[in-house]
């Protein structure tokens, strides 16, 4: 049964495909990676807690995935995030 938080967002595969990049074993290798406690992880896993600025960039530095592709791996889809720089210097 694939999780998901209040918003729609599912963290599992984002953190699915970080244990695959960073070629690690494990959840408890991640949040050693990460610098979190096995706790957090769970309830990120499990939609108890969101996946915060500073823990996504975080996995950010640690693998080399911009934070667009981070987020777009857990489903999010708001245009906000998703917008060429470019747009953004034209306004």
């Amino acid at each position: 049964m694939q999780q998901t938080t209040t918003n729609g967002f599912d963290a599992n595969h984002l953190l699915d495909i970080l244990i695959d990049k960073l070629n690690l074993k494990n959840d408890a290798a991640l949040c050693r990676k990460l610098g979190v406690t096995p706790p957090v992880l769970s309830k990120i896993r499990h939609g108890k807690m969101p996946v915060g600025a500073t823990l996504l960039i975080t996995m950010h530095e640690e693998s080399g995935i911009s934070i667009k592709e981070l987020r777009r791996l857990m489903g999010d889809t708001a245009e906000r995030f998703h917008k060429n720089s470019n747009d953004e210097a034209h306004r």
